[in-house]
């Protein structure tokens, strides 16, 4: 320690107002305490503390020492936590791209916990369409990939696959929110709002589609599952999106999610995945251990734990 445990001594008589209560909380005998007080009062050349039939009170000159006492430690405790940090194993940066609907739903709060938890780490994000996604992690520009229909490449490797079901997102006053399942025959029938043909999402939900008897011709087509949301949220349309999309939305009370009751939709497949030869740090190790728990739990809030398919892989 960089100053003598006296300090600490001082500090915790003038909480407790006694000596005997002060030995008491820090384990250590009172007389061990009382002789370091008198040896400090004899060095300061003044009384701290005026001896009282119940306790100990501080004197004028003993207010300011513990005033100065006090910044003392706490700015010892400061030095301790920055040591700390120093010694970290995981410090260092981590990269990840994602999806634009990935990026602007769960990830932002992902993040925000992650990088409070891990001060020491730094993180970059970026967001690019779905068929873009595997491109940067193979050319090694970032180290790590999330994303949903991700194919089986040579120059990736998954570190972790999940399956999210397709499902309804409605308005909350809408009169099929009060359902526990929605068909997509009664979905249909209302003003779609879905994502624009050639995404990773309106591939998906054309599978799921195809098999009904009628023609689907949305509202509103684009490639923003933000604008979608909104326009939902406003009453514009429907949707269909997985309830990651939605999940910032759905905590908030200002959208509903609703599973679908057609047995033939495929789940859309999201992969988290890093070059294929490439090792990963210390700092990606940590982030990919986060991150894995985190989507593991979104998942099973969304979907009852319905939609986690095997077990992450490890890393």
């Amino acid at each position: 320690m960089l100053h003598s445990r006296k300090l600490l001594y001082i500090s915790e008589i003038a909480r407790c107002g006694s000596i005997r209560k002060a030995a008491e909380r820090m384990n250590v005998a009172s007389s061990a305490i009382n002789r370091q007080i008198l040896a400090f009062e004899e060095e300061l050349g003044s009384p701290i503390f005026e001896r009282l039939p119940r306790g100990l009170r501080l004197t004028s000159v003993g207010e300011l020492c513990v005033e100065h006492i006090r910044e003392v430690l706490k700015n010892y405790e400061k030095l301790q936590g920055r040591i700390k940090n120093l010694k970290l194993p995981q410090a260092g940066k981590v990269s990840i791209v994602t999806t634009i609907g990935l990026a602007s739903g769960p990830l932002p709060a992902l993040m925000a916990k992650f990088i409070a938890d891990h001060p020491r780490i730094r993180v970059l994000v970026r967001s690019d369409g779905g068929v873009t996604t595997t491109m940067p992690v193979i050319a090694g520009e970032v180290d790590l990939g999330l994303g949903f229909n991700i194919p089986t490449l040579p120059g990736i490797r998954s570190l972790a696959n999940f399956e999210v079901p397709l499902g309804a997102v409605l308005p909350v006053d809408h009169r099929l929110a009060r359902q526990d399942r929605v068909s997509l025959v009664d979905l249909v029938q209302e003003r779609l709002v879905l994502g624009l043909p050639g995404t990773s999402l309106r591939d998906t939900i054309n599978l799921a589609l195809a098999p009904l008897p009628i023609s689907v011709e949305p509202a509103l087509e684009t490639n923003s599952s933000e604008m979608i949301r909104s326009l939902v949220r406003q009453g514009a349309g429907v949707s269909l999106l997985n309830p990651l999309d939605v999940l910032v939305e759905t905590r908030r009370g200002e959208l509903v999610y609703r599973p679908l009751s057609d047995g033939h939709v495929r789940p859309q497949p999201m992969k988290l995945f890093a070059r294929a030869r490439a090792s990963l740090d210390a700092a990606t190790s940590v982030f990919v251990e986060f991150i894995l728990a985190e989507l593991v739990e979104m998942i099973r809030e969304t979907t009852g734990g319905h939609g986690l398919m095997g077990k992450p892989q490890p890393v």
